[in-house]
């Protein structure tokens, strides 16, 4: 696929006007509030992986409205101190998967925290365990899709809920220095780690890659590709929908949630990605951190032949060198 967004000169310098509703802080704050009463977690039970080199346990923690949501801890084998941690946020149409999937941060000896995608998991890998029970509301079977009319009906409201409180069920785990810990994911894990930079002001660092959600609108007119293909595929249908979609989308909108994070970042694109198109990366990156009133360390590593995959593992090795130096370790 050729490189069809913006040239590159353009991209390092693509602020758009953000569409964010005016009650969207008042919005989110009453969302966390309603599902953030309770202790976050709800078992720790061990799990026997095969693997001698890492532990594990299968962790249920509390999510939006309490809904229990599944997760894999994993940490270095007989690790002697509280270490850092890092929350994973897996991809669209992914769930947890099984434990010796994911093992790069334990390797690298950081706490793991694997959190499930309620709802999805039967498109790729090796699925996943937890439900979403609020499915009830108008909209298409995919999750872009499921209660696309109402932002108090929407799938995106829940995940992130979900992807907040994941945060604090890993710093009541067993093991985890609380003080440092990070939200890593790639596409719709990473549109979610880039919204819990917003939403949870004392991160340590969030590594985002290749973001969903972000530069939503333009994103519908440059790309068909699901997910976004999902919601152009749904209002082709529901003619007249766009109003209210489109003021629902506005609540989930990854550059609003970059525009409020602090915490350190570090970003991956690929400039030929037709399934997360850079234009939305760069625009969340270069707004990053501006109501603040801070200047967040940032940075971006463009892959320009690269599509959805981006860097792939040389990425992977920047952000361990990068966080490595972040956090001090």
């Amino acid at each position: 696929m050729p490189a069809f967004d913006l040239p590159l000169a353009e991209l390092e310098n693509h602020r758009p006007a953000p569409h964010e509703p005016a009650d969207f802080d008042a919005f989110w704050q009453a969302t966390l509030k309603e599902s953030g009463q309770a202790e976050p977690v709800l078992s720790v039970r061990p799990f026997d992986s095969g693997l001698r080199m890492v532990e594990t346990w299968d962790v249920t923690f509390r999510g939006f409205a309490g809904d229990p949501v599944r997760a894999w801890y994993t940490r270095p084998a007989e690790a002697p101190r509280p270490l850092p941690a890092v929350v994973e946020y897996a991809g669209y149409g992914r769930g947890r998967g099984l434990p010796h999937e994911r093992l790069t941060w334990a390797a690298a000896g950081y706490a793991h925290l694997l959190m499930d995608n309620r709802g999805q998991g039967d498109q790729y890998g090796c699925g996943g365990d937890t439900p979403d029970p609020h499915t009830t509301a108008p909209g298409g079977p995919g999750p872009a899709v499921r209660g696309l009319l109402d932002p108090y009906d929407y799938h995106y409201r829940r995940l992130i809920t979900d992807a907040v409180r994941a945060v604090a069920a890993l710093r009541a785990l067993p093991g985890v220095d609380g003080s440092r810990v990070t939200a890593v994911g790639n596409s719709q894990g990473g549109g979610l780690a880039l919204a819990v930079a917003g939403l949870v002001p004392d991160l340590a660092a969030v590594l985002v890659s290749a973001p969903f959600l972000c530069g939503i609108r333009r994103a519908l007119d440059l790309t068909d590709a699901a997910p976004y293909g999902e919601i152009t595929a749904y209002l082709a249908v529901h003619r007249g929908a766009e109003a209210a979609a489109y003021r629902t989308l506005s609540y989930v909108e990854g550059v609003s949630f970059a525009r409020r994070a602090t915490a350190p970042a570090h970003f991956g694109v690929g400039l030929r990605d037709t399934v997360c198109p850079p234009s939305g990366a760069y625009a969340a990156y270069n707004r990053y951190g501006e109501l603040t009133g801070h200047d967040p360390l940032k940075e971006l590593h463009a892959y320009p032949f690269n599509q959805h995959e981006g860097g792939d593992a040389v990425h992977v090795r920047r952000q361990l060198t990068w966080l490595d130096s972040v956090l001090g370790n």
